[in-house]
């Protein structure tokens, strides 16, 4: 078990059709590591302010989740406030309080440098770069990235692209970055700069995975009611990542079943705000719905 993640754990305050959340637990370490803890036991990097509460963390530890990599600062939790509208795939930020997250400098713990797959959450792509030249022999590096990095720091992001092995990222940012209107062509053109493979988030139409003679397409699980998007995509890459370290392969066939599980943990993600549906979700309702997603694209 040898996954590491490295990302925010934050207060989040959702306004969604459905209603309204107070600060409630979320950032991308959060969900990432919550989603992959039903495959394999990751390792967590991240900042909390005083007020984080410490039941929380004791959560995350319940589901096996290794928090020594979790550093308490003097001062208040990262804070971000968002609203959706009536498309579900389209938000505004309304507040972001970096608060103890504006100094976040990661230093891994020395067993943590010797793990073999590590995921770099939306971060600063400064500080993906200083993670990257921190660890020793990792077999698989992902990462993620958001507007924001891509319209400020291009460069940096490109740099991090480089060393890198799984890119995650919406369809709009692979547009935005690779300064391409064709998705198709968006993403071959980014796969060029370092990447072995591209992972096209594409919200409730599901994703699209690219390789150099890879090419991979996989549903969004049906749903009716969607409670709360925030943090799918991080759900997304924990269980494509928590999957692959559980069975140490990286084969094609592997990296496909990996994608139907990833959409399978941002499915349950979605049912519920914040990180909540994680709290009674079962290793057994995972892999029903995974067999309802191969049940969906048999024929």
């Amino acid at each position: 078990m040898s996954l590491i993640v490295v990302g925010s754990v934050a207060f989040d305050t959702i306004e969604t059709s459905y209603g309204r959340r107070e600060k409630t637990v979320g950032g991308s370490a959060t969900y990432c590591a919550l989603a992959a803890s039903f495959f394999t036991n990751p390792k967590i990097v991240a900042v909390v302010g005083e007020d984080f509460p410490s039941e929380t963390l004791q959560f995350l530890k319940s589901r096996g989740i290794d928090t020594r990599g979790v550093q308490l600062k003097s001062g208040k939790t990262f804070h971000w406030e968002g609203k959706y509208g009536e498309d579900p795939n389209k938000r505004t930020t309304l507040k972001l309080e970096l608060n103890v997250f504006k100094n976040f400098k990661p230093q891994l713990h020395p067993e943590y440098r010797k793990q073999e797959i590590i995921f770099l959450g939306n971060i600063d792509p400064d500080l993906q770069l200083d993670i990257v030249s921190q660890v020793e022999k990792p077999k698989l590096i992902a990462m993620d990235t958001i507007d924001h990095w891509i319209q400020n720091k291009p460069q940096s992001l490109l740099e991090v692209m480089e060393k890198v092995d799984v890119f995650f990222a919406n369809d709009e940012e692979v547009k935005m970055l690779a300064q391409e209107k064709n998705l198709v062509k968006a993403g071959r053109k980014l796969v060029e700069k370092g990447p072995s493979l591209m992972v096209i988030k594409k919200g409730e139409h599901g994703a699209l995975l690219l390789g150099r003679d890879f090419v991979f397409g996989i549903l969004a699980h049906p749903c009716e009611e969607v409670i709360d998007p925030t943090g799918a995509g991080d759900c997304f890459a924990g269980g494509f990542l928590g999957y692959l370290d559980k069975i140490q392969s990286y084969e094609w066939k592997n990296i496909r079943e990996a994608a139907v599980f990833g959409s399978v943990q941002a499915s349950y993600a979605i049912e519920d705000f914040g990180i909540n549906r994680f709290k009674n979700l079962s290793f057994s309702q995972i892999t029903q719905r995974f067999k309802e997603f191969r049940h969906m694209v048999s024929f």
